[in-house]
């Protein structure tokens, strides 16, 4: 017989430990010959991207030793950080950004020699950076995008498409990188070649558009050893956001983009790029799903052209799917698997397509689909359960009536353990979780993470609120000057819902959330008297700050779209920031932060702890020397989740003794 236990007392074989050593998971896939190659987490090794390649045979290895770290700096949240190519003799050539220094390197892995810088080190403000390289053998060069400091300010910068020469002739010289765009264009994404090397598509934005909000996709044309010619928009605008842009193998420019509610795929064919006004046609409206989502790093990628002249999607409302498109029809079909989410990275190789799928009992893990067979196979970061599934939570798709009767899309996660049932007068204690972004989107996979709670009989409640990618711009524009409002009542109307309908305890209701989660965590402690306790991650906490210098370039100004323009609506800006309402504070807290964040500085946990020094409410503060803005080092990850779990155990009336208890200072 199974025993009872009380919620939240469950013993469990998911600890902090290996939730941390599942954390992250594989990134910006490509092919280099016959090769699959890709990025991986590396919690235990100081929280570092590897490199890794599948070689034809199966056998799948990490490149580079530690410490190199395989990942770049470009808008803070980086891109795509590594290109390769396949030569005839001497193996494949790889280019790649190291994280500590940020320069471009060249290296040769079957050649046993060491990577090789390609890009020089600047003293100016935080140097040169690079993002979303492409290699071009036949021009000796590697075209990406430089973002290039010219002062000590996070916004004393330029960002330009450049041409790096991989003779390693710029290591030491910036005047050798060639410009191949003006900086007419605050952000851009990196070129795109097309098949008869005449024209080159990239994507191009200015404050105080978020790529979300606006962009263009731009064409030029390639010359002899200058600047692309003739640069000019051909698709997108200030109310139209272009996601990605690519070329058929008839020439034909192929981008997704969402003139109406949905972002889809688009085309424009050659002919029309010569002159004149050129006309875009859809080849996947009306389905009422995304083909397409936020371009938070440089060189995400929803479709991919194939040589039959097919096209490889990700698509889907809510969660997602990968799909085969014949342009020429409309007709779409769906690989099998038991995936339910395809992170925005693809790659294709012949009649291969390559991606990273999840699923609610699998992780992300490198999938491919044979299209020739509509096969698909797991070959790479395989999922291994590292305990018995049965641990596993099963996720409910729900979806709620907030203010206004609009809809709030969340996964809920109730407890579950096969080792205990709870009495059966007693309600679960739940946690909601509010994603990061705002614009972002919580997506249906297992995460060890919740497991780790509702292994132990805490719920979980994921809500999607408005604002969220996945359910159309209509929806994510919820959020346009509403934030700390649409999305605290969201959250808010999600616990109050499970609560009153018998599933969750509302005496036992918790919040938690990382960057923008950490700021609708900290405003709904603010907000309202939903929420027993919270946990704020390295959260933005006073918009004044945020909106002047105290954060990075590409966020600089989001707040203009999120809340309004600071000059004309400064007492919005103090009414909403939840520092200025630390009064308003009766529940317990645990604030988490990473002191090298430049994205949500530690400044700003500090004057809001400063703020609630002698108000005698019971909370921690726990600041992680080396972390950024996303917590990376497994042994970060195992402390914080731990302190977690000791703040709902003591809110909530729970014993337990497997973890470190946190102190809670008044």
């Amino acid at each position: 017989m199974v025993p009872t236990g009380a919620y939240g007392t469950w013993p469990s074989p998911i600890d902090a430990a290996l939730a941390a050593s599942h954390d992250g998971r594989p990134e910006f896939v490509g092919t280099v010959g016959d090769e699959v190659w890709w990025t991986a987490p590396r919690p235990a090794e100081g929280g570092r991207r590897a490199l890794v390649r599948r070689r034809a045979g199966g056998a799948e290895e990490s490149v580079l030793p530690a410490p190199w770290n395989v990942r770049s700096r470009v808008i803070e949240y980086g891109g795509q950080p590594w290109a390769g190519a396949a030569r005839s003799e001497g193996g494949p050539l790889i280019v790649f950004v190291h994280h500590p220094d940020q320069r471009l390197y060249a290296y040769e892995p079957d050649g046993g020699g060491e990577p090789r810088p390609l890009t020089p080190v600047s003293t100016v403000g935080d140097g040169l950076r690079w993002v979303d390289p492409v290699v071009h053998l036949d021009r000796g060069e590697v075209w990406c995008v430089l973002e290039e400091f010219t002062g000590e300010s996070p916004t004393d910068l330029r960002r330009v498409i450049a041409a790096v020469p991989l003779d390693g002739s710029a290591a030491g010289d910036r005047a050798a990188v060639r410009e191949l765009t003006d900086d007419r264009h605050r952000f851009v994404t990196g070129p795109r070649l097309s098949p008869d090397g005449r024209r080159v598509a990239w994507i191009a934005w200015d404050h105080p558009r978020m790529p979300w909000d606006g962009t263009e996709a731009m064409i030029g044309e390639v010359t002899d050893g200058g600047p692309f010619a003739g640069a000019r928009p051909v698709a997108g605008g200030p109310d139209e956001s272009v996601a990605q842009v690519g070329w058929a193998r008839d020439g034909s420019l192929l981008f997704v983009s969402d003139p109406g509610n949905w972002w889809e795929l688009r085309r424009i064919r050659p002919d029309a790029l010569d002159g004149g006004e050129p006309t875009a046609v859809g080849l996947c409206e009306g389905r009422g799903e995304e083909f397409g989502g936020p371009l938070w790093k440089i060189g995400l990628t929803w479709f991919q052209p194939l040589d039959s002249g097919l096209i490889a999607v990700i698509h889907g409302k809510g969660s997602t799917a990968l799909g085969i498109l014949d342009p020429e029809t409309g007709e779409l079909v769906d690989a099998a698997g038991p995936w339910t989410e395809w992170a925005s990275t693809l790659a294709a190789h012949g009649s291969r397509v390559v991606g990273v799928a999840a699923s609610p009992r699998s992780g992300y893990e490198v999938v491919e689909l044979d299209t020739r067979t509509g096969r698909t196979r797991v070959i790479g970061s395989a999922h291994a359960d590292s305990v018995d599934p049965a641990y596993y939570p099963e996720p409910q798709i729900r979806t709620f009536t907030g203010p206004d009767n609009r809809e709030i899309h969340a996964h809920i996660y109730p407890p579950h353990n096969p080792d205990r049932i709870a009495p059966g007068d007693e309600l679960p204690p739940y946690v909601v979780w509010a994603h990061g972004g705002p614009t972002g989107h919580a997506p249906l996979v297992l995460d060890l993470e919740i497991a780790y709670f509702t292994s132990r009989g805490i719920g979980v409640a994921e809500v999607n609120y408005g604002g969220s990618t996945g359910y159309g711009r209509e929806y994510r524009n919820r959020l346009r000057e509403q934030w700390g409002v649409v999305d605290v009542e969201d959250c808010a109307a999600v616990a109050e819902a499970l609560a009153s309908e018998g599933t969750a305890d509302p005496d036992r209701l918790a919040i938690r959330g990382g960057s923008a989660g950490g700021w609708t965590t900290a405003a709904s402690l603010t907000g309202t008297d939903v929420y027993a306790c919270g946990t704020i991650i390295y959260p933005i906490l006073d918009l004044m700050g945020w909106a002047t210098d105290e954060t990075h370039d590409f966020e600089s100004r989001y707040l203009e779209s999120l809340v309004g323009s600071l000059a004309e609506v400064p007492g919005r800006y103090r009414e909403r920031s939840p520092i200025e309402h630390v009064d308003r504070i009766s529940a317990p807290f645990l604030l988490l932060q990473g002191l090298d964040d430049p994205i949500c500085p530690p400044v700003q946990s500090e004057r809001f702890l400063a703020q609630m020094a002698g108000r005698g409410i019971a909370h921690a503060y726990i600041a992680f020397e080396g972390e950024s803005h996303g917590f990376r080092r497994a042994d970060t990850m195992i402390r914080a989740l731990e302190a977690e779990l000791s703040l709902y155990g003591q809110t909530f009336g729970i014993a337990r003794t497997d973890v470190p208890q946190l102190e809670l200072k008044k």
